[in-house]
């Protein structure tokens, strides 16, 4: 799904972005406590290119991306769409962005409304910008021929669909009114393999085609793998590495990312019997009091004294590769006396003066197989 993108500029900036949910307790309803959602996560993506955002389930993978269309409303930080500060918009003055950015959500079976016939699902973002009816049946029906469904489903409803043929309805959806930037949230996890496959190939001929923009949210690390030109990896709602795709891939350099990518299958048997398997110890620690220091330290094998007291900023490997930890893997000594803790997605909470000083092991074999 990859586009070349040298020399396009940022279509989406995201600067410093938090979103917590507040937790209510007693009759008056009294703030007691915050879930840290997304906090202060910054990035940028490119026209033309796809950047694919993974993470455990409740690291806030899904709040970011609703967050950047403007489904949720950010606490605090910046979202800035083709330049345009949007992160404070009201209804009115966003209605005429919703035509640029659109989602295609998670579950192809709660996201699609039982009692409405398909014309009327992909149509009523048309409807509710002024397109006529004569003019929104027309373009609904272009539509499902786009995402390969026929005409003639103009009138059924969702339950005569399978699961793949309802992603395509909602992809559908997404794409009525010609948006630039698309979130996917896990587009394919709901489908059969062989389904996921036909999926992962129209959006990639939608992206050629119409020049659109990708936020690919996904736990398959080997479907991010094919889709994306960058990743970012999220941990308890921080952003812990930055990677173009075959980088991150060849050179984990965050503990966390480096045992994301353990659990990825490989074909040869030969191979994956002599790749280590690391299995984190411990649960996912609560969003509501997440750890001081390293989010990542009560999980991590390579955790010390630093890990627990002090946030590690988001440090420049070169190549457009971040990463942020105290003892980061696949580096060795040279290498880390030449890095620059990078200012612009280095997080308040962290301490820029601490970059890393010891490297981490040399991981094992890269992980193989051609995008």
């Amino acid at each position: 799904m990859s586009q070349q993108t040298n020399g396009a500029g940022p279509l989406v900036e995201v600067e410093s972005l938090k979103k917590y949910f507040p937790i209510h307790k007693g009759v008056l309803g009294r703030e007691v406590g915050r879930v840290h959602a997304v906090d202060d996560v910054t990035f940028s993506v490119r026209e033309g290119e796809t950047l694919g955002l993974v993470g455990e389930s409740g690291c806030g993978k899904s709040t970011l991306g609703r967050t950047i269309v403007r489904l949720l409303e950010p606490t605090d930080g910046i979202v800035r769409f083709e330049g345009q500060d949007i992160s404070k918009l009201g209804a009115r003055k966003l209605r005429p962005l919703r035509r640029e950015m659109q989602m295609v959500f998670q579950d192809p079976y709660a996201s699609l409304n039982p009692r409405k016939r398909v014309g009327s699902i992909i149509g009523s973002p048309l409807k509710i910008h002024g397109v006529k009816a004569e003019e929104r049946k027309k373009r609904v029906q272009e539509l499902l021929a786009t995402v390969g469904l026929s005409p003639e489903h103009y009138n059924r409803f969702p339950h005569e669909f399978s699961g793949g043929q309802r992603q395509r309805i909602g992809v559908a959806r997404a794409l009525a009114l010609n948006p630039k930037l698309i979130v996917a949230d896990e587009p394919v996890s709901a489908l059969d393999v062989s389904i996921q496959s036909q999926m992962l190939n129209l959006l990639d001929d939608l992206q050629r085609e119409l020049q659109l923009t990708y936020i690919f949210i996904a736990h398959d690390l080997g479907v991010v793998r094919h889709v994306s030109n960058r990743i970012a990896v999220m941990y308890l709602g921080k952003l812990v590495e930055l990677s173009p795709a075959e980088e991150l891939y060849q050179r984990p350099i965050m503990p966390y990312t480096e045992a994301l990518l353990s659990a990825v299958p490989i074909p040869d048997p030969d191979l994956s019997e002599q790749r280590e398997r690391i299995v984190l110890q411990g649960d996912v620690p609560s969003p509501i009091s997440p750890p001081s220091g390293c989010r990542f330290h009560p999980r991590c094998r390579y955790m010390t004294d630093i890990c627990r007291e002090v946030e590690p900023p988001l440090t420049d490997y070169g190549r457009g590769h971040l990463a942020a930890c105290h003892h980061p893997l696949n580096v060795d000594k040279e290498t880390l006396a030449q890095v620059e803790v990078s200012r612009r997605h280095t997080p308040e909470t962290a301490d820029e003066r601490v970059s890393p000083q010891e490297p981490g092991k040399e991981t094992a074999k890269p992980i193989p197989g051609s995008r």
